[in-house]
């Protein structure tokens, strides 16, 4: 049996190797990934100083002439002109202080450059692993424990529901439960904006990407995407990307799919870049602490966002 020394184990990486033994040398990190990146525009001009990032909303009001909804006609003796009217309102959501600490003893680091496994890279690339983890639940679900939502569980958006699982779905009713949804968030925003972005659960994407006959000619993506009211009205195609986080995200714990315009206009991600702070050296210990703001998704017309559930 090969002796393993716990304690270089946990301190730097480095352990007892039998003289039969072929280590590969290549550090295998935890399987992780992120997606947040690919799903949403940042708004960028937020820094660390700042405690709460805000938008405002305007609406526009403006009576008719000879009837209070109708057209604006004046008389050449007209002496009573009606005008127009601004509201303006604000959003504020916060911006909470992020933080995590790297660090390790010159015993450490010596023994890490003796083995050739660098501690303090991998220490490192462990904590911006968890800062990219902690942004992209943010992104997409919030935190329950501070009350944020995020891009896929916003609570002044009504999910729709889907009668009919994908999974026993013929491609027509596959379409039809995506073109409802685009029709329903083109229909809030006033049939001004269209949603070209469509998140849905990595089950779904499995099945979109089956051939829709024996034949295997096209796929039912490929076949969404071509007829979908989104090629028609925006004259290009669909995007539709998979995302973890829409498992069980809908009413009942149900797969839930998301259509959205990916624009900064319509909803963003207020981003302040990961700092850190000089190295502190305490005895023979080094540390330096790294700190972000994480905010919440902020969603400027959430008209132009539609959920649909039971996919």
């Amino acid at each position: 049996m090969f002796t393993l020394d716990g304690k270089t184990i946990r301190d730097a990486g480095a352990f007892l190797i039998g003289e039969l033994e072929r280590l590969d040398p290549e550090i295998h990190a935890p399987l992780a990934v992120v997606s947040w990146g690919r799903d949403i525009d940042l708004r960028e001009d937020v820094s660390l100083g700042d405690e709460a990032s805000s938008f405002t909303n305007s609406g526009f009001a403006a009576a008719g002439g000879i009837y209070a909804n109708g057209i604006n006609w004046v008389g050449k003796d007209t002496t009573a002109i009606a005008g127009a009217a601004v509201s303006i309102d604000k959003t504020t959501q916060p911006l909470r202080l992020w933080g995590e600490e790297v660090g390790y003893t010159v015993q450490e680091l010596a023994s890490a450059q003796r083995t050739g496994r660098s501690i303090d890279t991998q220490k490192l690339e462990a904590l911006t692993l968890k800062h990219q983890m902690d942004v992209d639940q943010m992104v997409y679900v919030g935190d329950k424990v501070v009350g944020a939502t995020g891009l896929v569980n916003n609570t002044k958006i009504t999910p729709m529901s889907v009668s009919k699982l994908w999974s026993a779905s013929t491609p027509r009713e596959i379409l039809d439960s995506i073109n409802g949804m685009l029709d329903a968030a083109w229909a809030q925003s006033g049939h001004a904006v269209l949603p070209d972005r469509l998140l849905v659960p990595p089950a779904a994407m499995s099945r979109l990407t089956q051939p829709m006959t024996e034949a295997g000619s096209k796929s039912v993506l490929q076949y969404v995407r071509e007829e979908c009211l989104c090629n028609v009205i925006n004259g290009r195609q669909l995007e539709i990307v998979p995302v973890k986080w829409l498992v069980g995200a809908g009413a009942g714990n149900k797969d839930r799919m998301v259509a959205y315009t990916k624009n900064r206009l319509y909803v963003r991600y207020p981003y302040v870049p990961l700092q850190h702070t000089p190295v502190e050296y305490r005895g023979l210990y080094q540390i330096t602490t790294y700190y972000a703001a994480l905010g919440e998704v902020e969603f400027v017309y959430p008209e132009t966002v539609a959920y649909a559930d039971g996919i």
